[in-house]
């Protein structure tokens, strides 16, 4: 039997979500995604506290997982971050088939990293991990997905990115109206940060992407700030004036009395392939399957 491809995933949350429905439409698995999906948000909501369940974690695990059966998924256990550190019950593994190819994906807590040591051919994670690892800061600034290659430099990793999912939100600029004065809204934007000096308020773990987003010219004069213990984004960046957070919809963001302005750059799922593993013919076909669609953002 030809061995499946392996695909490395996230094992929770929105990227493994938009995975499995993209794979669902190549594959026309909707049944096994949805099963997974459904199976993790009531963990979820059980580790959160919203949810009970009779049963213990041991028992829920074992009810879920056949694993006799490679075409039903399986799951395993990890500790959540949360206090106390609780079990949480996560993806671990299952097999589609695309165009006759069998295809397991595998539950990975950093599916770039696993592509980066060859352990996969293909993966998908966050493009902001990409850009947070390997993409190299320059003076002009990165707009999108498709500058993302073009930044990685080829001794540092063989891993490039082949498209975007469209589960976009986005790394918005967000500041107060104060700080914007009597200009219009549609002001805040790179060039308003670059004449702009003072503090600007970002998630600790972004540093380098802001950077990369901004451009390193329009560094001079800011420095960053975070988020103080337990404090919102959005009241932290009211605080400060000025801030790069995730918005949907900015209504969270306008409740604080902040103007939304510029789209820096979208936090989307990616599809990624080390170019130096994937060079068989069934590598080839899934990630052709994969990546079909005009509503992906298709990297040459």
């Amino acid at each position: 039997m030809t061995e499946p491809v392996r695909i490395a995933v996230p094992r929770k949350g929105r990227p493994l979500e938009a995975v499995l429905d993209r794979l669902a439409d190549v594959s026309g698995a909707e049944s096994v995604a949805d099963d997974v999906v459904s199976t993790l948000r009531f963990e979820k909501d059980v580790t959160k506290g919203n949810q009970s369940s009779e049963h213990d974690v041991y028992d829920r695990l074992q009810s879920y997982s056949d694993l006799e059966d490679p075409y039903s998924p399986e799951y395993t256990l990890l500790r959540d971050d949360r206090d106390g550190k609780p079990r949480r019950i996560v993806f671990d593994a299952v097999t589609v088939d695309i165009d006759g190819v069998a295809v397991e994906l595998v539950g990975r807590e950093e599916p770039f990293r696993a592509l980066r040591t060859h352990s996969f051919a293909l993966g998908f994670d966050s493009a902001d991990l990409v850009l947070e690892e390997v993409v190299s800061l320059a003076p002009e600034p990165l707009s999108g997905i498709e500058g993302l290659n073009d930044r990685i430099d080829p001794h540092e990793t063989d891993v490039r990115v082949v498209s975007g999912l469209g589960d976009t939100v986005y790394h918005t600029l967000l500041a107060t109206p104060t700080v914007i004065g009597e200009g219009p809204s549609d002001s805040l934007d790179r060039s308003f940060v670059a004449d702009y000096e003072g503090s600007l308020l970002i998630s600790p773990r972004y540093e380098r992407l802001v950077q990369a987003v901004l451009g390193t010219d329009a560094m001079d004069g800011l420095t960053f700030e975070y988020p103080g213990q337990g404090e919102e984004e959005e009241s932290a960046i009211a605080r400060t004036g000025i801030g790069v957070y995730l918005t949907v919809t900015g209504g969270t963001a306008r409740d604080a009395g902040l103007i939304i302005g510029e789209q820096l750059f979208p936090s989307e799922t990616v599809l990624l392939e080390n170019e130096s593993e994937a060079d068989t013919d069934a590598v080839e076909l899934v990630k052709s399957a994969i990546r079909l669609e005009e509503s992906l953002t298709s990297l040459p």
